[in-house]
């Protein structure tokens, strides 16, 4: 199936009970069982949900996976590959990624044994020097979080492989629409789905998705172990989200587009982060690894104190100064305060995490209103 068929019609097929055409939530807990163990192939909600099968056949499909567990948000998701780990295992990781991401790693699992180490992996060299005898997972986020560079997956994977360690590739920014790794022989796929997959800022969940039978046994293990699956109403509004995630993603395409040209010409922005701009230091790679370069743009503005930033959030009228990302509406972060504040300071710096940089989660708006919004915002704060 071509992408936007694929979209409305991933998942369940109709309803054999009754016909519905959409996937019936199925609020309950508990199962009838004809005699104990003898059932219908559900006994608690906790390990099967028929809303959620649903939704992980759809994900599965959308990501051109055999298999996809749902979670209750992307770090439960996340959570649940590095449990993959043994203490004494080491890690590979993206050095710019998610504030969260950094947080779990370093406070979670490190102090369990887990080694990390944080390199730039748009460059292969520089993750081959960091392999140790105890590699096992490489984790990648592209685009990264916040500053939009692009990992090269074909190359991480086969790199990965040769030491003998899994390529994880956290597929958020891209969503399936943008970007497959799996088909560039990454190992595992990790997914925010609050984000661009469900689309409106209505719930929180994560997904995992990949080919591989022992792995995905071990994680469905822990699915159900742990526990942090996501409600059947979740489950319900991200199948519903689904069917417009390649509209959605085309529009959030377009518009990014257009504002980061209108913020490279901006006399008062100094830097722009965007994977679809000539400037970009990996743009060859994403326009051969992206199907389009994404709906997320960073920019750094000339201040010398976050203070600065004020009169900005004070006079923006559609843009809405708010963590997360991926819905229809556009939203405006600062990542040295909010998405990335429980990252050290001086490591902030050294990833380039700046008290000026502003990170746009750009929405299906008339780009007209979101570039003159922009426009004027910045013009109140330097009075130009």
């Amino acid at each position: 199936m071509r992408w936007h068929t694929l979209a409305v019609h991933a998942g369940l097929g109709h309803d054999p009970q009754t016909g519905a055409v959409m996937t019936p939530v199925y609020l309950t807990s508990t199962y009838a069982q004809k005699a104990p163990g003898i059932h219908k192939g559900y006994e608690y909600s906790r390990t099967h949900n028929p809303t959620r099968t649903a939704l992980e056949m759809a994900l599965a499909q959308l990501e051109g996976a055999k298999y996809a567990l749902a979670f209750s948000s992307g770090l439960a998701a996340t959570d649940a590959v590095l449990r993959l780990l043994s203490p004494g295992d080491h890690v590979i990781v993206s050095r710019d990624l998610y504030g969260g991401t950094y947080r779990i790693m370093r406070k979670v699992f490190e102090p369990w044994g887990i080694q990390f180490d944080f390199v730039d992996t748009t460059d292969p060299s520089k993750v081959e020097e960091a392999f140790r005898p105890n590699t096992r997972m490489v984790w990648i986020e592209t685009p990264s979080n916040p500053l939009l560079y692009v990992s090269p997956i074909a190359a991480l994977a086969d790199l990965a492989h040769r030491w003998g360690a899994k390529l994880v590739v956290d597929n958020t920014f891209a969503t399936p629409y943008l970007q497959a790794p799996l088909e560039a022989e990454a190992d595992i796929v990790v997914h925010s789905v609050t984000k661009y997959i469900g689309g409106h800022s209505d719930l929180i969940m994560g997904a995992v998705m990949l080919n591989d039978a022992p792995t995905y046994e071990k994680l469905r293990f822990l699915q159900n172990a742990v526990g942090a699956v996501p409600a059947p109403m979740d489950c319900f509004l991200v199948l519903r989200g689904i069917k417009t995630l390649p509209l959605r993603m085309q529009k959030h395409c377009e518009n990014a587009q257009k504002i980061a040209e209108f913020l490279a010409t901006h006399p008062k922005v100094s830097r722009v982060y965007y994977p679809g701009l000539l400037t970009h230091p990996q743009y060859l790679l994403a326009k051969q690894q992206m199907k389009l370069p994404g709906g997320m743009v960073s920019f750094e503005a000339k201040v010398s104190s976050p203070e600065d930033l004020m009169p900005l959030w004070e006079n923006l009228r559609i843009f809405t100064l708010a963590e997360s990302l991926g819905g229809v509406e556009s939203l405006i972060n600062n990542p040295a305060s909010l998405t990335h504040a429980s990252i050290p300071e001086e490591e902030r710096k050294a990833m380039g995490i700046t008290p000026g940089l502003v990170r746009l989660s750009v929405g299906i708006e008339d780009t007209e209103d979101l570039i003159d919004d922009l426009a004027n915002a910045l013009n109140k704060i330097y009075k130009i």
